[in-house]
């Protein structure tokens, strides 16, 4: 998979006052909070890019107050799989 990288200033990364080697991993969770909270990535991308899991990811928009991003077509496709999932059984 290919990555790509954004230059930040170090002197702005000082002032925000995160311990150098938390850098990376909360400045990846930020971005994924605020597109997660933009709508402009779904749910299963933010908490990958994040870097969590499903849970921790819920739990952190809870603490954020993020609401969640659940609308009349995700329980229509969620009501689907569970229809094909209890088929199988």
């Amino acid at each position: 998979m290919k990555m790509i990288s954004v230059p930040i200033p170090e002197d702005i990364m000082i002032s925000v006052k995160i311990p150098k080697k938390r850098w990376k991993t909360e400045l990846k969770k930020e971005l994924a909070l605020q597109l997660y909270r933009e709508g402009l990535i779904p749910f299963a991308n933010a908490h990958r890019l994040a870097e969590m899991g499903k849970t921790d990811f819920h739990y952190l928009l809870g603490e954020r107050e993020i609401p969640r991003q659940y609308d009349v077509e995700d329980y229509e496709k969620d009501l689907e799989n569970l229809i094909r999932w209890r088929a199988c059984k």
